[in-house]
């Protein structure tokens, strides 16, 4: 009897997949979803994992169940799957859309059904992600322990009250983006004052990822490590002070609300 499906084999999908079999799950223990034949045949030839083309059968009789999908879709996957779930109480249901309430899903499926909303992002790919979990009403200790065991392999978990993940999605699911984008505007910095593009990006990413391991593991807040850099009259200062003229702190929190709004009206 299969353990685990993951409806939905795209990015997100294929990298909790990847997490689970490199963490040592059976991959003959998880099927895995998708519209497009092609895609679950590289799946399974990639992970070895069970191929369906139809999300009731891919549910019917597994533990977890992880919805990898869309929030639009999100609704009619649950309607689509419901009567399997439903024979199963054992089943748990954990959505992985953003905007997506615990209450939507437990409406859709028959009473004290066990819910899980999960905010991931990205770096899951290369088994570096953060996500946050949110329990539902009807979800037991165990159950959640097992939720989280399950994304550890792709990377770090918070439980977190479902109150919170508007402000989890603009803080860790949509953040790497905002990452990202101030490392294309270093990169292009770096080319303005003349370095190649390559040497630009070595830089750039290099110094970022050290930065942010120095975070973790130290352990020490950031404004303490920025003053450690910042020395007085110095070239950081400089660039610092017109990074703040600039307005990037405002401009962050403004980027931070945008994003949770958003979320809250994608639960609407």
């Amino acid at each position: 009897m299969s353990s685990i499906a993951v409806i939905g084999g795209g990015k997100i999908g294929e990298a909790l997949v990847s997490g689970l079999v490199s963490s040592g799950v059976n991959p003959k223990d998880i099927n895995v979803t998708n519209r497009n034949a092609e895609r679950g045949q590289y799946l399974k030839e990639t992970y070895g994992v069970v191929p369906f083309t139809e999300n009731p059968s891919a549910v019917d009789e597994v533990s977890v169940v992880f919805l990898c999908v869309k929030p639009k879709d999100v609704a009619n996957v649950v309607e689509e799957i419901s009567d399997v779930v439903d024979n199963n109480t054992a089943t748990t249901v954990v959505s992985m859309a953003a905007g997506v309430s615990n209450a939507v899903i437990e409406e859709a499926l028959a009473a004290g059904a066990p819910v899980v909303r999960v905010m991931p992002n990205t770096p899951m790919l290369v088994g570096k992600g953060v996500s946050a979990v949110a329990p539902g009403r009807f979800v037991g200790e165990e159950q959640l322990q097992e939720v989280v065991g399950l994304l550890e392999s792709v990377g770090t978990v918070r439980v977190v009250a479902e109150s919170d993940m508007d402000a989890v999605t603009a803080l860790s699911g949509s953040s790497p983006a905002y990452v990202f984008l101030v490392a294309e505007a270093l990169i292009d910095a770096g080319v303005s004052l003349g370095l190649t593009r390559e040497v630009a990006k070595d830089l750039a990413v290099g110094a970022m990822y050290g930065s942010a391991a120095m975070m973790q593991e130290t352990g020490t807040e950031p404004t303490e490590l920025r003053a450690n850099v910042s020395s007085p009259a110095g070239t950081t200062i400089a660039a610092i002070r017109e990074l703040e003229e600039s307005g990037l702190r405002g401009a962050f929190y403004r980027a931070a609300q945008a994003c949770a709004d958003r979320s809250a009206e994608l639960g609407k």
